[in-house]
């Protein structure tokens, strides 16, 4: 099948959506598909983004095909895999202008040009610059299959006071498309009412960020790295800063961790606002505020953006993780997976709906949304009951098995030859 991605954010731009479509597009093209990412050009000033580091997966090819209108820019990702040898090659076509009123004529112009029988669109508001526009999806009238990956179903920006409009937009999209995949079951039970069932499908997204620490790496040498004793706790939180994900009570439960006497640490692991959501930048500030204000300052450690083999050394040197998401644990989380895939015991929320693979005290620690005392406590019990502690981390790894890119990926091709 040939299968184009088009998505509003895509590396080197930080984020989520991102990340996603690029591991989609590897395990994609792994089983054969010839893939085509379809993204904007406003991010072709930055391509020289840490390209020493990924140099291995990214090389440049011609900005032009002079017998084609198919690219201004195109890279071309190789698929990291032990099945390289096995694979097609995913290019990436920056071609879109921006996601205001035109985009759709330019995405079809370039689906017509490549020969896609399907795109994917990767939809999250905040990656099209809250811009309502990917939302009126052509009707199919020759087109190639439409079909929408909601990484969540937040609304886009319309007007002021645009009010209960914002989600109608979103609901249109959900209709107009031929198909509609939802990353966790909140979202599937949200839009089981407006969309037939067999044009909806429940796919999760897996981890970005592999099980794979740099060569020579030594845990005990990564926790000294940052000011961390053999016998202090680590704890670790990974992902972007925003509203939704509790940083302001996890510096709390970290000051009472402190104030009872814990050698406690907190490493942030990863960037700490992206580069889709201007929001995020507001409430890191909040955050460092909330730092110095508690006078835990000495013990947050930030690695910043990196590489996703420090991300991998970061995660690995951490006793345990601690993801207070205020609006409860989600399978969409990305941030969620790549911590079970490192198989840390894990402290979170409790789910908004009920999740059947979530269990609590066997794969997870589970508390109520915005406890700073409770995520404290519960850290208390993993400290005083190592069996525990060692309980959970073998259930996250029993659970990230469930949620690798190969099954993904077969998923998201068998939902398309059905539609």
């Amino acid at each position: 099948m040939r299968i184009g991605l088009v998505t509003g954010e895509y590396p080197p731009a930080q984020g989520g959506v991102g990340d996603f479509t690029c591991e989609l597009g590897q395990a994609l093209a792994q089983l054969g598909h010839e893939v085509h990412v379809v993204t904007g050009k406003s991010q072709i000033a930055n391509r020289k983004w840490r390209m020493a580091d990924h140099e291995s997966r990214i090389t440049p090819v011609s900005t032009r095909d002079h017998e084609s209108r198919i690219t201004d820019y195109e890279l071309r990702i190789m698929p990291v895999s032990t099945r390289d040898h096995e694979s097609r090659e995913v290019a990436v076509h920056r071609v879109i202008d921006g996601w205001g009123w035109g985009c759709w004529k330019q995405v079809l112009a370039h689906a017509r040009e490549l020969g896609l029988e399907m795109l994917d669109v990767q939809y999250q508001a905040a990656a099209y610059g809250m811009h309502p526009a990917i939302n009126f999806v052509p009707r199919r009238r020759g087109h190639p299959l439409a079909v929408v990956t909601f990484h969540d179903l937040k609304v886009p920006y319309l007007f002021p006071k645009a009010g209960p409009l914002r989600w109608q937009v979103v609901r249109m999209l959900a209709r107009r498309a031929d198909g509609s995949v939802v990353t966790n079951r909140e979202d599937y039970l949200r839009l089981a009412g407006e969309v037939p069932p067999a044009r909806l499908s429940l796919i999760p997204i897996g981890s970005n960020i592999p099980l794979a620490p740099p060569a020579g790496y030594e845990r005990d040498a990564e926790r000294a790295r940052w000011g961390v004793g053999p016998g202090d706790l680590l704890l670790g939180y990974f992902g972007f800063l925003n509203e939704s994900k509790g940083g302001e009570e996890l510096v709390q439960a970290l000051a009472l961790l402190v104030e009872r006497g814990v050698p406690a640490h907190l490493l942030m692991v990863g960037g700490q606002f992206g580069s889709s959501d201007p929001t995020n930048r507001a409430y890191a500030g909040r955050v460092e505020g909330l730092i110095a204000g508690l006078n835990v300052e000495e013990r947050v450690h930030w690695t910043g953006y990196t590489r996703p083999e420090d991300v991998s050394a970061g995660l690995l040197a951490t006793d345990v993780c601690v993801l207070p998401y205020r609006d409860g644990v989600s399978f969409r989380r990305g941030t969620l997976h790549a911590c079970l895939a490192h198989e840390r015991a894990l402290v979170t929320t409790r789910p908004a709906v009920v999740l059947p693979e979530v269990r609590d005290g066997e794969n997870m620690l589970l508390v109520e949304p915005r406890d700073p005392e409770g995520l404290a406590g519960a850290v208390m019990r993993l400290v005083a009951d190592p069996a525990l502690r060692a309980r959970l981390e073998a259930g996250a790894a029993a659970l990230t098995a469930e949620f690798t890119w190969e099954r993904i990926a077969r998923q998201t091709a068998a939902f398309a030859r059905r539609l």
